[in-house]
């Protein structure tokens, strides 16, 4: 028994040396960072131009009174400079705020109305559902309330 207590001792332990819990901070932010970043690339690629599926959206708020082409750049330049800022740790917390921004929009405008959809319909029009969109905010809101942790270009400081 005490040779079973002595092993989940050091086990919990190793799992609180500062190394090794920055370690799921640093995967979390290279995950959503090249997520955000092929996003706003994907975006970017076709043009300036918002697609028609696009301009006919209905955005909430002030971005309502923008055209759809404008909202079409700032949501795949704020993908690409928030995404890379997450990705080497460089004002995580600003970026991730950002792109949660980004996200709640996107949930709003594209993804609600198409329900509950997962991983296994993400290549279909069924896929475009806003369960994708919501783990991807859960990810923001763990770089947003814990920073960017010490495997960062700027150490986020507790």
């Amino acid at each position: 028994m005490n040779s079973l207590h002595s092993w989940h001792a050091k086990l919990i332990a190793g799992i609180r040396d500062p190394y090794l819990s920055d370690l799921g901070l640093l995967a979390l932010r290279l995950w959503a960072g090249q997520e955000f970043l092929l996003a706003g690339y994907t975006k970017l690629s076709g043009g300036i131009h918002a697609p028609e599926w696009f301009s006919g959206l209905s955005f909430p708020g002030p971005l309502a009174l923008l055209p759809a082409d404008l909202n079409w750049v700032m949501a795949g330049t704020g993908e690409i400079v928030f995404g890379l800022a997450i990705l080497i740790g460089f004002y995580s917390r600003l970026a991730a705020l950002g792109l949660l921004f980004i996200t709640f929009v996107a949930i709003y405008t594209v993804h609600f109305d198409l329900g509950w959809a997962g991983w296994n319909q993400i290549d279909t029009d069924a896929g475009l559902g806003f369960k994708v969109p919501l783990m991807l905010a859960l990810m923001l809101f763990t770089i947003l309330t814990q920073g960017s942790g010490r495997y960062s270009v700027q150490e986020s400081s507790p």
